[in-house]
């Protein structure tokens, strides 16, 4: 079965509309272009590998998307952008101390031994089951995608 013609025409309008076709374009030809800092362990740190950092690849995708929605705005957008999603996530990036480039060098790239993941204790299921901290229904088995994203 084919898509709607509409469908169609907004993911084309979509694409067409992106200035940046990828994430590893928008970090290379822009944010590593335009973004110029000092590094070093006392100031800003960075990874020239930084596609291997998961936590980077995450933040960069959602300024990414911020980026292509927010140029629309010719009044405001990009300054939102910079203010409320650029300067925020990179600070958290760089941040030489507690970012996730902590351990690497701008110069000699990327370490072999990346931070540990967060330790993790098992929460107690029926936890979830009040509407506060779950969209299921009281009673409400998980679904089997929830299900194997908690595996």
């Amino acid at each position: 079965m084919s898509e709607a013609p509409a469908a169609v025409a907004e993911e084309e309008y979509a694409e067409a509309d992106m200035v940046f076709a990828s994430l590893d374009e928008f970090v290379t030809r822009y944010v590593a272009q335009i973004v110029r800092r000092r590094l070093g362990r006392s100031v800003a740190m960075w990874c020239p590998a930084w596609w291997k950092h998961p936590e980077a690849v995450a933040r960069f995708s959602v300024m990414w998307r911020a980026f292509e929605h927010l140029k629309q705005d010719p009044a405001l957008g990009l300054s939102t952008w910079w203010l409320h999603h650029a300067d925020p996530h990179l600070r958290a990036l760089m941040d030489p101390d507690r970012g996730p480039f902590v351990l690497c060098d701008p110069r000699e790239g990327h370490s072999d031994r990346p931070p540990e993941p967060l330790p993790i204790e098992a929460s107690p299921p029926a936890m979830w089951d009040d509407p506060v901290y779950s969209v299921r229904r009281r009673g409400e088995a998980p679904s089997d995608e929830s299900a194997a994203g908690a595996a």
